[in-house]
């Protein structure tokens, strides 16, 4: 953990506030949290590209502290600043698209959930966003330069709005992912202990859990094996049918979360995403569909806009009908070596962070560099 905040530090570096007329652009970007420990949104979406960035030498990167920087007790000149979700409060926004117009700082807004329909904003505010957290997203897409989405779904969300978005997608950071994964080991015919199925997710995702209690009840696999899913995260609740695994202390935190999953990866034989057919979770993105293939899991998911596509990838999706969902799951231990070798090569090639992968592109170009 210290190895890899040094390694943000160095890359990051610190902002001079006089810099030479040839240092490449500063970029600020403004997320939660601070000294390398972040939300895990600011970390898939912000972070690990802002630290590929600087490593390219294309922009000096910098975390911003929001109110400072509106108030101009932060006096470093922006080129840019990308803020998350509503990382900038709301009080400070109308301060701070001040300054960036006197400036001449291109301000980038960065999204990656539905914020803006009627039924997604009370999702969120059931599970942990605030009417100030909402109201600040709201203000800093319909004022920034430049909109980034994870989804094509979500910019359409934000153009019902009026709302032009650029989408990016979600990748894999090397340096996190990159290692051979673990995996499940081979099926043992003579045991006759529960195979295990991870589902792991935020405390948005209580509803969509529902969707496997009649998937797991008595479920076996080909050669009659029992099939027992396992739930990280997700709900506070317990109940007899899923079996829980507690994160340890620290494991909140998106790298160490990684490191733990990782470590656990060999106890799982396949990972699957529930989502009920709503608004809010057809915006969502297929992170889970990159996550549980750098665990070596074969995917079981929901047949929802999130996961278009990864069918053509190894992952295996399913309506909402119990029966379907308890066939694919068999299919998915049956051919996992195949699905999974599959799946990791697209993730490798076309999903993962960098400076010369697909999708940077569209990213840097929101933020004003070439």
């Amino acid at each position: 953990m210290a190895a890899l905040r040094s390694t943000v530090a160095r890359l990051l570096g610190r902002r001079g506030t006089a810099p030479s007329t040839s240092a490449p652009p500063l970029v600020g970007f403004v997320v939660h949290g601070a000294g390398g420990v972040h939300p895990a949104s600011a970390h898939v979406r912000v972070t690990g590209r802002m630290t590929a960035l600087a490593a390219s030498g294309r922009a000096r990167v910098a975390q911003v502290d929001p109110v400072r920087w509106a108030d101009g007790s932060d006096t470093a000149h922006l080129d840019a600043i990308l803020v998350q979700r509503d990382a900038f409060p709301v009080a400070a926004l109308d301060a701070a698209f001040a300054r960036a117009a006197r400036e001449g700082t291109r301000i980038v807004a960065e999204v990656d959930d539905d914020f803006f329909t009627p039924e997604a904003r009370t999702r969120l505010a059931q599970a942990e966003y605030d009417p100030d957290r909402l109201a600040s997203v709201d203000r800093l897409v319909r004022g920034a330069d430049a909109v980034v989405v994870s989804t094509p779904t979500l910019r359409d969300v934000l153009a019902a709005q009026g709302v032009d978005a650029v989408v990016v997608p979600n990748g894999v950071q090397p340096g996190l992912w990159d290692a051979d994964p673990g995996g499940p080991a081979a099926a043992d015919p003579d045991d006759r202990s529960p195979r295990r199925v991870l589902y792991m997710g935020s405390a948005t995702h209580g509803g969509d859990l529902d969707l496997l209690r009649p998937v797991f009840a008595d479920l076996t696999d080909d050669d009659g094996r029992p099939v027992r899913l396992e739930v990280v995260g997700v709900t506070g609740d317990d109940d007899t049918w899923y079996d829980r695994l507690a994160l340890p202390e620290g494991a909140q935190h998106y790298p160490a979360f990684v490191a733990f999953l990782r470590a656990q990866a060999d106890r799982w034989t396949a990972g699957v995403a529930p989502l009920t057919g709503d608004r809010f979770n057809d915006a969502k993105s297929d992170l889970k569909f990159l996550e549980y293939t750098m665990l070596g899991l074969p995917f079981v998911g929901s047949d929802r806009p999130s996961y278009r596509g990864a069918d053509e990838h190894g992952g295996l999706l399913v309506g909402d009908q119990p029966e379907a969902w308890q066939r694919a799951v068999r299919a998915a231990l049956r051919e996992s070596d195949a699905r999974v070798r599959r799946a990791r090569r697209y993730v490798l090639a076309e999903r993962t962070v960098g400076d010369d992968r697909p999708g940077e592109t569209a990213w840097r170009l929101a933020l004003g560099l070439s």
